[in-house]
C-alpha cells in the first residue's frame, strides 16, 4: 500500500519554520528599506546642512578680510594726504621731540615720553640713514596710526606701516614695548608680508595676505594683510594688520558641525588651521601633501593615512569643478564642504565623516529590526498554539488511519462531523479506504488470469523473434553478396587496366629493328669489323644495340610490374571474398600492416580511374610503424573511398581535379586517414543520408560502397565521417580506427 500520511509535530515545526522564515524575510526587507530610506533622507539633510554651514561660515570668516581691505583704503588715503601736507619745518620741529637715535644705533621713540598703549612706536634698525624723506615718511605714518590706530584696534590685533628704507611704525597696545624690545639689527624688508607688497611680486598693487609666521619679537604665530602705497610711481609705504593665528585657529577649530571638523589652507598648500596640526604650542609651517610647499623640520608628525586624507582633500578642492560646494570622497568615507574666502583667497573646508551621516539610519534600522523580531516571536507563539490544537492533533489521527489502511485494515474511524478542510479530508480518507478495499478485491481476481496471458504472449513473441532472426540473416547474406560483387568489380577493373597497359606496352616494343640489324650483320659477315667501324650505317649499329638493350630492360621491368599488379589484384579478389565470408564467421585475426603501403595499394587499384580523370594525387603520409589491424577490410574501405572520390572529380574542371590523401597519428592508438577531393561536393541534405544502404547520386551507382565501408569502420572499432562545404566545393571523408603498434618481429640465435 503506497499511501502514507505523516504530519504530527514535525509538520508543525516545519510549518512554523516556513512561516517564521517568511516573516523574518519581511522584517529584513522592511529593515533594509527603512535603512535605505532613512540613510537617503539623513544624507540629503546633512549635506544640505553642510552646504549652508560652509556658505554662512565662509561669509562670516571673510568679514574680517573684507574689513581689512576697507581699512587699508582709508589708511592709504590718509597717509597719502599726510605725506603731501607735512612741511619740512614741521618735520624738523616735531621729529626730534618724538624720536631719538639710541646708543645701539637704532632710532626709536624717546623713552621718557613713550607710552605704547596710547601712541605708535617706531623702530629703525642701525645703519639706516635718516634723510629728509625718511623723516617725513616716519612722521606721516606716526600721525596716521595715532589718529586711526585706536579705532581699528577693536577688530584687529595691531596696525603698522613699513617703509621701504627698513623702518617700522607700529600701534599694538597689547605689546606696548614691542618696538623697544626689537633687536637693533632687526630687518623688516625680508618678511613675507612686505615682500608680497613689492612691485615685482604685486604688480596689481592690491591687498594681499601672507602665510602664517612667528612674530620676530613676540614669537606668537600670526598672519598679516598688507597693502602697498605708491606715490608718483614709487613704492613709499606698506600698510598692514596682524591677525593672531591662535584666535583664527580657535574660531575655526572649535566652531564646527557635530561630528565634523574644519581646516583652513592657502592655495599653495600651507595649512592655516587644523584641529590636530595647528594647535597652540605647535611650531613650524606645515604644507599639505601633494602641494608645491615644503614642510619645515619642526612641522608636526603626520601618519601615511593622514597624509593621504589631506592630499585627497587638497586635490579635490584645488582641481574640483568650479562652483561645487559639497563633494564626496568615497575612498576616505567622508564628505567635504568647500568655500573660498574673499580677500586672502584661502580655502575653508569642513570635513564630515560618512559615519556621522549613516549613524541615524543605523539606529532607525535597529529599532525597526527589534520591533520586527518581537512581532515575529509573538506571531510564532500564536501560530504554534493554533497548529497544535487545530492541525497537529487531527493530522495525527489521519496518520494512524493511513497506517491501518496500508496494513490492510480498511475499517477506520475519523471525525467527519467537522465542516472545515480537515473534516473534508477525513471524509475523503474514509471514502478512499472503501474504494481501495473494492479495488484490492478486483485486483486479486484479475491476477488469477494474468499468468496464463503472460505465458501465451511470451510464446508469440518467441515465434516473432525467430522469424526476425531468419529474415535478418537472409538480408545480411544478400548484402554480403552485393558487397562481394562491388569490391570484386573494382579489383577486376584494375586487373583489366593492368592487362591493357601490358598489351599496349608489348605493342609499342620495336622488335622488328632487331631483325634488320641482324640482316645487316649477316650481309657483312666477312668484314664485320670494317663494317662496324667505317661504314656509315655500321657505325650506328653498336649505339643502337646499346639503346635497344636499355629499352628492352625498361620494358621488361614495366611488364613485370604490371604482371605483379595483376597477380596481387587477383589475390586480392580472393581476399575480398574471404573478408565477406568472414562476416558470417568469427572475425579475422589482425596482422602487422604498413599503412603507407596499404594506401599506395589502394591508389594503385584506382590508377585507371584516376588516369582517366587526369587527376593529380597529393600525398601527405606520415611515416608510421607497423600497426595491428584487419588488412583486407581496411583496404576495402580505402578502395571504396578513393573510387568514390574519383567519380566525384568527373564534373570538376580538368585543371582543378585533385585528390589529397592524408595519413597521420591521432590521439591514443587511433590513426586518422583523410581522402579529400575537389569534385562536385555534397549538399547538406545529402550529408545525413550519404552512408545509408542503397543511397547513391550516380545513375550507374548502387549505394553499397559507402554503406559497407561505414559498417566495416565500425567493425574495426572506428568511425567514418564526411564533411563538405556544399555543391562544387569538394568533400572530405575521414576514417579513424584504433591501430595499436605491432610488436617487432625477431628471434634469438
Amino acid at each position: 500500500m503506497p499511501f502514507s500520511l505523516r504530519p504530527s509535530s514535525s509538520l508543525s515545526r516545519s510549518t512554523l519554520l516556513q512561516m517564521g522564515a517568511r516573516i523574518a524575510g519581511v522584517v529584513a526587507l522592511a529593515t533594509l528599506f527603512s535603512y535605505l530610506h532613512v540613510l537617503q533622507s539623513v544624507r540629503a539633510e546633512n549635506l544640505a546642512r553642510l552646504e549652508r554651514y560652509v556658505v554662512e561660515r565662509s561669509q562670516r570668516e571673510q568679514g574680517i578680510f573684507v574689513l581689512a581691505q576697507d581699512n587699508h583704503a582709508v589708511l592709504k588715503k590718509a597717509l597719502e594726504e599726510r605725506l603731501r601736507a607735512l612741511s619740512p619745518e614741521e618735520v624738523g620741529a616735531r621729529f626730534d621731540n618724538l624720536f631719538v637715535r639710541l646708543s645701539d644705533g637704532s632710532v626709536r621713540n624717546r623713552p621718557e615720553l613713550f607710552d605704547g598703549t596710547r601712541m605708535p612706536g617706531l623702530m629703525v634698525p642701525q645703519g639706516v640713514p635718516l634723510d629728509e624723506g625718511l623723516r617725513r615718511s616716519i612722521l606721516a605714518a606716526y600721525d596716521v596710526l595715532a589718529q586711526y590706530g585706536p579705532a581699528l584696534h577693536t577688530r584687529f590685533t595691531n596696525t603698522y606701516v613699513v617703509l621701504p628704507e627698513n623702518a617700522l611704525v607700529l600701534y599694538w597696545p597689547e605689546r606696548p614695548t614691542w618696538t623697544q624690545d626689537a633687536e637693533s639689527t632687526q630687518s623688516f624688508l625680508g618678511l613675507e608680508f612686505y615682500e608680497l607688497s613689492e612691485p615685482g611680486k604685486n604688480p596689481q598693487r592690491k591687498t594681499v595676505w601672507c602665510g602664517i609666521y612667528p612674530d620676530p619679537v613676540d614669537k606668537s604665530w600670526m598672519v598679516s594683510v598688507s597693502t602697498p602705497l605708491d606715490l608718483e610711481g614709487r613704492h613709499v609705504a606698506t600698510i598692514g594688520h596682524d591677525v593672531l593665528i591662535q584666535e583664527l585657529m580657535t574660531r575655526t577649530i572649535n566652531d564646527h558641525l557635530p561630528g565634523a571638523y574644519n581646516l583652513l589652507f592657502r592655495d599653495d598648500g600651507q595649512l592655516i588651521a587644523h584641529p590636530r596640526f595647528t594647535r597652540e604650542g605647535d611650531t613650524g609651517v606645515y604644507y599639505l601633501p601633494g602641494s608645491a610647499g615644503r614642510n619645515s623640520e619642526d612641522a608636526p608628525s603626520v601618519t601615511e593615512q593622514q597624509q593621504r586624507d589631506l592630499r585627497s582633500i587638497f586635490e579635490r578642492v584645488r582641481h574640483g569643478p568650479a562652483g561645487q560646494t559639497v563633494a564626496e570622497l568615497p575612498e576616505h568615507e567622508v564628505y567635504i564642504g568647500m568655500s573660498r574666502l574673499e580677500g586672502p583667497s584661502w580655502n575653508f573646508v569642513t570635513v564630515l565623516p560618512e559615519r556621522v551621516v549613516s549613524q541615524p539610519a543605523l539606529r532607525a534600522a535597529r529599532q525597526v529590526l527589534v520591533v520586527g523580531l518581537v512581532a515575529l516571536l509573538a506571531e510564532l507563539a500564536i501560530m504554534s498554539w493554533v497548529l497544535r490544537r487545530h492541525v497537529t492533533r487531527p493530522m495525527l489521527a489521519f496518520t494512524q488511519a493511513a497506517e491501518r489502511v496500508a496494513a490492510g485494515d480498511f475499517h477506520v474511524e475519523l471525525d467527519t462531523s467537522r465542516e472545515d478542510e480537515l473534516g473534508q479530508l477525513a471524509r475523503a480518507i474514509r471514502s478512499m479506504a472503501d474504494k481501495v478495499q473494492h479495488r484490492e478485491e478486483a485486483l486479486r481476481q484479475a491476477n488469477e488470469h494474468l499468468e496464463q496471458r503472460v505465458e501465451e504472449r511470451t510464446r508469440e513473441l518467441q515465434d516473432v523473434h525467430d522469424r526476425l532472426v531468419l529474415t535478418a540473416r537472409r538480408a545480411g547474406m544478400a548484402e554480403i553478396a552485393t558487397n562481394v560483387l562491388h569490391n570484386v568489380g573494382n579489383v577486376l577493373n584494375s586487373v583489366y587496366t593492368a592487362a591493357q597497359l601490358a598489351r599496349e606496352r608489348m605493342g609499342q616494343m620495336r622488335l622488328e629493328q632487331v631483325g634488320r640489324v641482324a640482316g645487316m650483320l649477316q650481309e657483312h659477315q666477312a668484314d664485320v669489323g670494317t663494317f662496324l667501324t667505317r661504314d656509315e650505317r655500321g657505325r650506328h649499329v653498336t649505339p643502337f644495340l646499346s639503346k635497344l638493350g636499355e629499352t628492352l630492360l625498361s620494358d621488361r621491368e614495366e611488364l613485370l610490374t604490371l604482371l605483379e599488379d595483376v597477380g596481387r589484384f587477383t589475390e586480392h579478389i580472393g581476399d575480398i571474398v574471404k573478408v565477406q565470408q568472414n562476416y558470417a564467421r568469427t572475425p579475422r585475426m589482425h596482422e602487422p600492416v604498413h599503412l603507407e603501403e596499404l594506401l599506395e595499394d589502394a591508389l594503385r587499384i584506382n590508377t585507371a580511374g584516376l588516369n582517366r580523370q587526369g587527376a593529380r594525387v597529393e600525398r601527405h603520409l606520415t611515416a608510421l610503424q607497423p600497426v595491428l589491424t584487419d588488412k583486407h577490410k581496411l583496404l576495402m574501405i580505402l578502395v571504396n573511398l578513393i573510387s568514390n572520390a574519383t567519380h566525384a572529380l568527373e564534373r570538376a574542371a580538368p585543371g582543378e581535379r585533385r585528390l589529397i590523401v592524408t595519413l597521420e597519428r591521432g590521439p591514443g592508438d587511433y590513426v586518422r586517414i583523410e581522402v579529400r577531393d575537389t569534385g562536385v561536393g555534397i549538399s547538406q541534405e545529402m550529408l545525413v543520408r550519404i552512408f545509408q544502404y542503397g543511397f547513391t547520386t550516380r545513375e550507374e551507382g548502387h549505394g553499397f560502397g559507402l554503406h559497407s565501408s561505414a559498417l566495416a569502420a565500425q567493425e574495426l572499432g572506428g568511425s567514418l565521417k564526411v564533411h563538405s562545404e556544399g555543391p562544387g566545393r569538394g568533400a572530405t571523408f575521414t576514417l579513424e580506427i584504433p591501430c595499436p603498434l605491432a610488436e617487432p618481429q625477431g628471434g634469438a640465435a
